[in-house]
C-alpha cells in the first residue's frame, strides 16, 4: 500500500476545494490551480473533517504509482495557494546581470555577443533583488521549478571558473586548469 497515497491532505482555513467530473480545483489568497487526475483514481473531499483523500481501486502496479502521484500533486496544489512556492538563482560572473522589463521578459547578459530574452509564465512572479540574484515564485511548483531550470539553461556555471548561472546554494564541481608546461 503507498503510504503517501494513504495520508490524507489536509485543507488549511481559507482554502476552497471543488471537484468535477475527473478534476480537482483549489482556490486560496495567492490564485486558483486545478488537476485533471486519472480515471482510475477517486477523489473524495470530506468538507467536515477538512481533508481530501485519494483512493485507488486496487493493487495493479500503474494504480500503485498513480496512488501517490495524484496525494502528492494535489497536496503541492494546497500549499501552493496559500504560500508560494519559489526558487532562488544566482549570477556569478563580471560583467553577468539580469533585468526585469514589466514582470514579463527577463534580460539576461551573460557573455553572449547579445542579451538573451526569456518571457515570463502567465501565473509566474520574477523578482530581482539585485542585478545578480533572481526570484522566481509562483503557486504553481512545476511551473516555478520549470521557468527556473530554463534561466539556468541559459548558460549553465562551467567547472573551471565557476561562471554562469546557478541555484542559490548550489555546489559546482571545479576542476583544475590547464598545468603550467614551463619548459
Amino acid at each position: 500500500m503507498s503510504r503517501i497515497g494513504k495520508k490524507p491532505v489536509t485543507i488549511p482555513d481559507g482554502t476552497e476545494v471543488k471537484l468535477d467530473s475527473g478534476s480537482i480545483s483549489v482556490k486560496g489568497k495567492n490564485g486558483e490551480l486545478s488537476f485533471e487526475y486519472h480515471p482510475n483514481m477517486e477523489v473524495e473531499v470530506d468538507a467536515d473533517a477538512k481533508e481530501v483523500r485519494v483512493i485507488r481501486p486496487n493493487d495493479v502496479r500503474l494504480n500503485k504509482a498513480l496512488h501517490g502521484l495524484t496525494r502528492s500533486l494535489i497536496a503541492n496544489m494546497v500549499q501552493g495557494v496559500n504560500e508560494y512556492y519559489e526558487r532562488r538563482l544566482e549570477i556569478v560572473g563580471v560583467g553577468y546581470q539580469a533585468t526585469l522589463e514589466n514582470n514579463v521578459k527577463l534580460h539576461l547578459q551573460v557573455g553572449f555577443a547579445n542579451t538573451v530574452t526569456l518571457p515570463v509564465p502567465t501565473g509566474v512572479i520574477c523578482e530581482l533583488p539585485d542585478n545578480t540574484h533572481i526570484l522566481v515564485k509562483s503557486a504553481d511548483k512545476q511551473a516555478v521549478g520549470q521557468f527556473a531550470a530554463d534561466i539556468r539553461g541559459v548558460r549553465p556555471p562551467e567547472p573551471y571558473k565557476g561562471k554562469g548561472i546557478r541555484y542559490q546554494g548550489e555546489h559546482v564541481r571545479r576542476k583544475a586548469g590547464k598545468a603550467f608546461a614551463g619548459r
